[in-house]
């Protein structure tokens, strides 16, 4: 079964920049927002939140640009953890 992260990543993005209105599609990375301390924190949320390793190959910018990018990183990793 799918999961939609969307809106808890949504949530979590709000909480942390609670002035901007960021869309499923904007690039957290090219508005400014994103620096080092807080990607970080993104991953441990994502892991934290969906119970979930990121492995090291998964850790792109691709994959952590954009609120459905990082949707669909939490679905194909639920479905890899589903399949062990």
């Amino acid at each position: 079964m799918a999961v939609d992260a969307r809106p808890e990543i949504r949530n979590f993005l709000a909480g942390s920049f609670p002035n901007l209105t960021i869309g499923d599609e904007d690039d957290i990375f090219d508005l400014g927002i994103v620096g080092s301390l807080f990607a970080i924190q993104l991953v441990m949320f994502i892991e934290k939140n969906f119970a979930l390793t990121i492995p090291n190959e998964e850790l792109e910018f691709k994959n952590f640009r954009t609120v459905s990018s990082l949707s669909q990183l939490v679905e194909r990793l639920t479905e890899t953890d589903g399949d062990a």
